[in-house]
């Protein structure tokens, strides 16, 4: 058998299952395979369904399905239809097989500890490492354990109670159940509508109230500075009252002021300021005529 070392061409290395409902782990194993050897080529063999059924057990996904699962993997070069259980020496030979690839945890079926012993004790046995946490048992034991949730799912798109093997009974409750989920669904889309109504609310009542305090106090500012104490109403009505004053109650004319000319329309009425209180004879002719004098000049005055 050659080694990797010896030959020229691409190391043939072979990893064969059965690859049901095919997951990462497949692929990551498949990956490690695939880069055992810096040049190598990848067969992968997968059993049929009647030696799946009759060595390890029902399958979810049919041969067909899962040798077209492998083919669309990059990692593989070649599938190998209707693969072997037990890897013989013939088949071997026929594939020109350099190396085995599989994780390295013994294998026990079809009546043996470990499948794949003669080719460990032949030296064409390569470990690789299996991915934790997933697995198609893992799977299938979360359908089973959800079994509820997957049949009311694929009733409700459109599985009929036959196809998913659900008696009469279970069918109307998933179906109840449904409709339960739905009006919950409902409830809480109208309860998330309705919070978000009422914050868009909360946000414009802020805003409103915002805008009618700033609005207030600019109508306060601009009421006290034309109606306040010393406001320009004020001055204005100071102004505007004074003017009327003025207006209504005119100057005096000053005492001093010479005296105005005598109406036309009226007669003078006589004076007497000039007649004595008293009379009395003059002492001589001399304070006589003084008397007299006078007379005569007051009464020019008064023309």
């Amino acid at each position: 058998m050659p080694t990797a070392s010896t030959v020229d061409r691409p190391v043939r290395v072979y990893a064969d299952g059965i690859f049901d409902l095919f997951h990462s782990g497949h692929a990551r194993a498949l990956m490690q395979a695939k880069t055992l050897f810096p040049n190598s080529y990848l067969l992968v063999g997968v059993c049929s369904d009647d030696l799946t059924h009759k060595f390890k057990g029902f399958t979810v996904m049919n041969e067909a399905e899962r040798y077209e699962a492998l083919r669309h993997c990059r990692y593989v070069d070649e599938v190998i239809r209707n693969a072997p259980w037990t890897l013989t020496p013939e088949f071997l030979e026929k594939h020109k097989i350099d190396f085995v690839a599989h994780d390295d945890i013994p294998y026990s079926s079809a009546g043996s500890d470990d499948v794949y012993k003669h080719i460990k004790e032949a030296g064409m046995f390569v470990p690789t490492q299996r991915t934790e946490g997933i697995s198609t048992s893992d799977i299938i034991t979360r359908i089973v354990r959800d079994y509820d949730v997957y049949a009311r799912r694929n009733l409700q798109r459109g599985y009929t109670a036959k196809e998913l093997n659900v008696s009469f009974i279970n069918e109307k409750r998933y179906r109840f159940q449904n409709q339960v989920d739905k009006m919950k669904e409902k409830v809480k889309n109208v309860e998330e509508r309705s919070k978000e109504f009422v914050n868009r609310v909360e946000e414009k009542s802020h805003d409103l109230i915002q805008k009618w305090e700033e609005k207030s106090r600019e109508f306060i500012g601009n009421f006290l500075e034309l109606f306040g104490p010393d406001g320009a109403w004020k001055q204005m009505f100071q102004e505007r009252s004074s003017r009327m004053l003025q207006a209504l109650s005119p100057k005096q004319s000053p005492v001093s002021s010479p005296t105005r000319s005598r109406s036309p329309s009226r007669s003078p009425s006589p004076t007497f300021s000039w007649l004595p209180l008293k009379t009395s004879p003059p002492s001589s002719p001399k304070a006589a005529s003084a008397s007299i004098s006078s007379m005569s000049e007051g009464d020019e005055d008064e023309k």
